[in-house]
């Protein structure tokens, strides 16, 4: 176990350092404990069996405030893709006990902002929070092509897109436009989803590729916000989102019609957005005939163990 302390310690005073420290010992696992406090630092994680783990989220938190409408020293934005506070690159990765903060401010002022950037199979986080407005976590890879020139510009532009599984469990995060996006396989349990009050927003934006079995999945989830009528579940960012949502408390901000198809009428018959045996009062609307309401058989393919086997 590598220790290390904010500001003090006898081996490693910043997260960083006991990162890279970490790589001599790969390729066997690697525990990183970090001590409470507060870390400004932003953070890349690319070596696999890696656990950073802290002894209680509310005061472990690592926080950054890089922003995409900040323009860079070449004169163009930073752009979505190089906002993270922590970037994890490698498989199996676990955080345990921690924040992942993106303090940069208001998405309707900065734009996205990225706390956590995740890529990789296998990897876990467990009794997090995820902190921050717009794009608060992206659960990579990148969809194949972007919309515009220089729209994927980041660590990840050119590199191969290979999907892994991931899993959040009782874990926390918020957010206002899209605070969940990506094409990863994402398994969230017992996870609680803020939608922070700003105006309106969406939870997910999926960007499942053609032909994936799993996109999102949340299960024993709760959905929370303070603005009645304001927010949807999800919308497409690509037209093979997929998003499923079980078992789940689902509070009032949540629009009757739950989901938005961001004016991609092609999408209706490829997008997968379905619910199962969810409640609270964003459960009770009508939903858009474009959307799929679970049969008990078909629920079964849903669980943990359907997912990781």
């Amino acid at each position: 176990m590598i220790t290390i302390k904010a500001g003090q310690s006898t081996s490693f005073p910043r997260i960083a350092d006991a990162i890279e420290a970490a790589k001599a010992y790969a390729p066997m696992p690697v525990t990183i404990h970090i001590a409470p406090g507060r870390y400004h630092e932003k953070l890349t994680v690319s070596q696999p069996h890696v656990t950073l783990i802290g002894d209680d989220a509310s005061n472990t938190i690592l926080t950054y405030d890089d922003y995409a409408r900040e323009i860079m020293p070449d004169g163009v934005k930073r752009g979505t893709f190089r906002t993270y506070t922590l970037f994890l690159d490698a498989p199996d990765i676990t955080l345990c006990n921690l924040t992942v903060e993106n303090a940069a401010g208001a998405g309707k002022e900065v734009g996205q902002a990225i706390a956590l950037y995740a890529e990789g199979e296998g990897i876990r986080v467990e009794n997090c929070r995820l902190i921050g407005s717009q794009d608060t976590l992206f659960t990579g890879p990148l969809p194949e092509k972007e919309k515009e020139p220089g729209g994927f510009r980041g660590p990840k532009e050119f590199a191969p897109r290979i999907n892994g599984r991931q899993y959040y469990k009782n874990t926390y995060i918020c957010g206002g436009v899209d605070f969940i996006f990506g094409s990863a396989t994402a398994y969230f349990e017992n996870c609680t989803l803020e939608s922070l009050p700003e105006g309106g927003g969406y939870v997910t934006a999926g960007s499942s590729p053609k032909g994936q079995t799993y996109g999102y999945i949340f299960n024993h989830c709760r959905f929370i916000g303070s603005e009645p009528n304001t927010c949807y579940l999800g919308r497409p960012w690509r037209e093979y989102a997929k998003v499923v949502i079980l078992n789940s408390k689902i509070g009032d901000h949540i629009k009757p019609e739950g989901w938005h198809d961001w004016s991609k009428i092609d999408a209706h018959d490829t997008v997968y957005f379905a619910e199962y045996k969810n409640y609270g009062p964003g459960a009770e609307g009508a939903r858009p005939s474009w959307t799929h309401t679970l049969t008990d058989t078909e629920a079964e393919k849903y669980t943990y163990a359907s997912v990781f086997n």
